[in-house]
């Protein structure tokens, strides 16, 4: 019989599943004060679905065995666009929508293996506005939901945005033979990658400022303006950007322009943006989504409502970020002498459960206080409750 998990999966002890309980609930109360219902779409799909359009790889996706070709999802957004547009349907727009949930993503291991990779996401999808008051909508819940998490200084939370057709527009300017590979090398920060590619040199040199073209919203914008010029998207994003940077100045977060990024899936035809923390060692991901109008498209019949934006939080790497502040009050150990006292022990732990204490009861009678007291030390009990013989 195997004594390890299977390569890629985790066991969770209690104190984690509290923690990942206690940031789900945070998070899902700030969903609802923002007006989001909660959906929980089903945890495997058809594979066209979980493919989002060849938005997702489908080397990535865990295929099940079945008669239907039917696999885990990989993330939470396809499943509930596809319920949006054909079981709600009838339903006013927009639709603002929350879930949780765990996603499955298909990896190769260092041995060359299959690793199966499970994430517990939280996330929430605007369905119905094709306006960029959505966009502005969705950042501004992202950072009021991160602002319940108890982030720090330390931290150095940064609030990463891109935008599809900015990056589109930039490499437009190229020869069409060479866009693909130029944006795979951008998205990818592959400068060796883009240094090999057959380009004049003046496009090499923009490509390469490009790359490292990223940080405060105005400079960007501004540099942004003197290659392309003046263009409509330029100037909606910079509207974007001011609704959104008071809430992200009073919550402590730096708010970077970053033209070349991308998120991991290919979901996305607009606004992109990523949360971004210090952790112990280097920087974690904390959150990511953006706009995906074209996915929606794919399920939805009716033009008008063929628009999405939405985001999703990775639980683990936050419970992980924030974990020492994550500490709940210990347990009172309730502990009795004889047993002929054990009904009266479990008064006394049902009083102190009435009153809201967390409390638990040592399974047998013991000899002296003092034992008992050595006990509830060993089990990190807050204190000893001792019922005298």
């Amino acid at each position: 019989m195997a004594l390890q998990p299977a390569a890629g999966a985790r066991d969770r002890n209690p104190r984690e599943v509290e923690g990942n309980r206690r940031i789900a609930e945070q998070l899902a109360a700030v969903y609802r004060l923002w007006g989001y219902q909660e959906v929980a779409p089903p945890s495997f799909e058809r594979l066209d679905t979980l493919e989002a359009g060849g938005g997702i790889d489908g080397r990535e996706l865990v295929r099940l065995a079945t008669d239907e070709p039917l696999g885990l999802r990989p993330e939470l957004t396809a499943s509930i666009a596809r319920a949006a547009s054909t079981r709600m349907a009838e339903r006013p727009r927009p639709l603002r929508l929350w879930a949780m949930g765990s996603t499955f993503r298909s990896a190769v291991g260092d041995g060359g293996g299959q690793r199966i990779l499970e994430q517990l996401q939280s996330g929430v999808e605007l369905l119905g506005v094709e306006s960029a008051a959505a966009d502005v909508e969705l950042m501004r819940l992202l950072l009021a939901a991160a602002g319940q998490l108890g982030l720090e200084g330390r931290h150095q939370p940064r609030l990463l945005v891109g935008h599809h057709g900015l990056l589109s527009a930039l490499l437009a300017q190229l020869p069409a033979e060479h866009r693909s590979a130029a944006r795979h090398a951008l998205t990818s920060f592959d400068p060796l990658a883009l240094a090999q590619l057959p380009l004049a040199e003046g496009d090499r040199q923009r490509l390469a400022a490009l790359m490292r073209l990223r940080g405060e919203p105005v400079r960007v914008l501004y540099q942004l303006e003197q290659w392309l010029g003046p263009i409509p998207l330029l100037s909606a994003l910079a509207d974007t950007l001011a609704a959104v940077a008071p809430a992200a100045q009073r919550l402590g977060v730096q708010l970077q322009l970053d033209p070349s990024f991308q998120p991991h899936f290919a979901l996305y035809d607009g606004l992109v943006l990523k949360l971004v923390c210090q952790g112990a060692e280097a920087p974690v991901e904390i959150a990511s989504g953006g706009r995906y109008d074209a996915l929606v498209g794919r399920f939805c019949p009716e033009p008008s409502q063929a628009a999405g934006v939405g985001f999703g939080f990775d639980i683990e790497a936050v419970r992980e970020l924030v974990a020492p502040t994550l500490d709940s009050a210990a347990p009172v150990l309730v502990a009795y002498g004889r047993p002929d006292q054990l009904a009266t022990a479990l008064d006394h732990l049902e009083a102190l459960h009435q009153a809201g204490s967390a409390a638990e009861l040592l399974s047998g009678a013991t000899a002296s206080q003092a034992a008992a007291e050595a006990i509830g030390q060993e089990r990190g009990c807050s204190r000893t409750l001792w019922i005298a013989p």
